[in-house]
């Protein structure tokens, strides 16, 4: 799993590539706090190599939290900024500073 982040300097955003290696998977998406864990509107594409990317652009200079949805089952980034426990959840998820 990766993340890329890409700063614009015409636009106080960043855009954020998540690039999940999931060959078996049917779909993924990526939800968090910037998207109020919805995964309408945030799934990634299926690529041929069998990897699943998008891109999303995130307003710079905030943290969020975040998970992947791989075929139902939450899956934190491995990659990720840091860890958050989430008493909602009852589980720790990935967090992206920006």
């Amino acid at each position: 799993m990766a993340i890329a982040k890409q700063y614009l300097k015409t636009k106080p955003v960043c855009k954020v590539t998540f690039t999940v290696p999931a060959e078996e998977a049917k779909k993924v998406a990526v939800v968090g706090d910037f998207n109020n864990w919805n995964p309408k509107g945030s799934m990634l594409k299926k690529l041929k190599n069998g990897n699943f990317k998008g891109t999303f652009e995130l307003p710079k200079e905030g943290s969020y939290e975040f998970k992947y949805i791989i075929d139902g089952n939450y899956v934190n980034e491995a990659e990720a900024d840091r860890y958050q426990w989430n008493d909602y959840a009852g589980s720790e998820n990935a967090v992206l500073e920006l």
